[in-house]
């Protein structure tokens, strides 16, 4: 069973906090009026390891009050600033690479209540180019909804997208490449170009040796809804296959790499570091 970690976040900030209030308000008066009801018994003889004793909490109210400001910390930068992911598969490649970690900027399509995922605040709508993190929706091929994809946004509500042949048209225009490298990959021929896409540029990959006519076909966008495409054109699962993204699915815009570290047995580096394109 996946956990869920937000949930688990918010529920032992909420269990630490309400016992440090309830240390604060009804246990820490407590164990004042011992320790003067002490001092009133024994006068100038009181010892200073019995004071010592009365003045101690208990092992878990001690705990609740040293972790809940720490965890209170991290449930706010969590929820509604930043929140780091690991890139598992290759299907952002070129632009990210499977063992890079990255920030998610929470707060730049709205702040969002952790768990229930309200959106509370508006700040922001996704643009076309944007590279987002969002939780799946059910569909073909999707063996687990809910969890975390990270791809680009090609489509934004009211736009029509066309993938034909390997290109890329958005509401009838086709989306300027330029043709990079052709290099190869255990036996398999891939190129790398550049696409521009309303004036901000990524580079995307094409297998050569691979089609799928599954990819092809024409998408209109209804309100409230995105088109997703990863950048390694021909390994990627995404809005082709199993559909549109809807708005209350999204989690946040990725904008930095800030290590790369692809398995437990390698040695973390930082050559990937830099704003994502």
């Amino acid at each position: 069973m996946d956990l869920n970690f937000p949930l688990i976040l918010v529920l032992l900030v909420f269990g630490s906090g309400l016992i440090a209030l309830f240390d604060r308000l009804v246990l820490l008066p407590r164990r004042q009026q011992a320790v003067a009801n002490y001092r009133g018994q024994v006068g100038d003889k009181a010892e200073f390891d019995v004071i010592e004793k009365l003045e101690k909490e208990n092992g878990i109210v001690e705990t609740s009050r040293s972790v809940f400001p720490v965890l209170l910390l991290v449930l706010v930068l969590r929820s509604f600033l930043f929140e780091p992911f690991q890139i598992p598969s290759g299907s952002m490649i070129p632009t990210l690479q499977v063992g890079d970690f990255i920030l998610v900027n929470k707060y730049a399509y709205g702040l969002r209540l952790p768990v229930v995922d309200t959106k509370v605040v508006e700040i922001g709508e996704p643009k076309r180019g944007d590279v987002m993190v969002f939780k799946v929706p059910a569909g073909p091929g999707i063996a687990k909804p809910g969890i975390n994809y990270i791809k680009r946004v090609i489509g934004v509500p009211g736009d029509t997208i066309r993938y034909k042949d390997k290109r890329l048209y958005i509401n009838g225009k086709m989306v300027p490449e330029k043709f990079v490298a052709q290099l190869t990959e255990e036996r398999f021929v891939y190129r790398i170009y550049e696409e521009t896409i309303d004036g901000e540029t990524h580079q995307i990959r094409k297998d050569m040796m691979i089609f799928d006519p599954r990819a092809e076909g024409q998408w209109t966008v209804p309100e409230g809804h995105y088109f997703m495409m990863g950048d390694n054109r021909d390994r990627s699962n995404d809005s082709r296959y199993w559909g549109l993204v809807p708005e209350k699915n999204i989690v946040g815009k990725a904008v930095y790499i800030w290590m790369h570290w692809p398995s437990w047995t390698d040695i973390p580096n930082f050559r990937n570091n830099g704003a994502i394109q």
